[in-house]
């Protein structure tokens, strides 16, 4: 599922500005050519560089090869999602201090998350057949979570009130990522909503805030963290 080679690292480093599309195939993702920014060289030898220059005008391109402003809708829910992986990320580090057996599934959504953004950075309205064969984004990571969110309900104690973000680092960084997830998910709302994007991609954000917030708890449960509970200020 991951590529070690330099162009694998750069276009995901690169996911915004090259609008880089990955499309999920059972063992593995593969990134797909964006067509205003090839790193391919004639000499093997030469480093392909992080910098291309084309989105200094403030216009950057979609998967279709429109040219959109940077503040364009479609960029701003790729943004999103973006920070999300990366939000994601910085909670994995401190899940995998802890030895938390969830690593996998949180690898796995970071993958996912690739496939949401070429599915955004994919308007319907201007797309080819092709272009929505690779980009298409299935139920299947919905039905996961769905699974991975009853199966950490059932050891988890009642909810009976409601908590803080709280419960050692692992779990207030995973708190913080679900707050990501739904800033993600209501700038991805209004482009499903005109048809722009797959309804599985809005779905998937949905439940994969669910998803964060369960495995938030717990992670505090297992590494015996108090979550602190609300209280109205007296």
């Amino acid at each position: 599922m991951y590529r070690s080679n330099m162009a694998s690292f750069i276009f995901r480093a690169n996911f915004i500005r090259c609008a880089a599309r990955s499309v999920a195939s059972k063992h593995r993702t593969q990134y797909l050519w964006c067509p205003e920014k090839s790193y391919a060289t004639t000499e093997d030898s030469k480093v392909p560089k992080i910098y291309t220059k084309t989105g200094d005008k403030g216009f950057s391109s979609t998967f279709t090869g429109e040219r959109r402003p940077k503040e364009d809708h479609i960029f701003e829910a790729l943004g999103n999602t973006d920070e999300l992986s990366s939000a994601i990320g910085l909670a994995r580090e401190f899940c995998l201090e802890k030895g938390h057996t969830f690593i996998h599934q949180l690898d796995k959504i970071q993958c996912i998350l690739q496939d949401v953004g070429s599915n955004i950075a994919t308007p319907r309205s201007s797309a080819r057949d092709s272009h929505k064969k690779k980009t298409k984004f299935t139920s299947q990571p919905i039905a996961d979570l769905e699974i991975w969110i009853d199966d950490f309900t059932n050891e988890l104690p009642p909810l009976t009130n409601f908590i803080l973000p709280s419960g050692g680092k692992s779990s207030a960084a995973l708190h913080l990522a679900r707050t990501v997830c739904r800033r993600a998910e209501r700038s991805v709302a209004p482009i499903v909503r005109s048809g722009e994007a797959d309804q599985d991609v809005a779905k998937f954000l949905n439940r994969l805030s669910d998803y964060l917030f369960t495995v938030a708890r717990y992670a505090a449960m297992k590494e015996g963290k108090e979550e602190t509970i609300y209280k109205r200020p007296e």
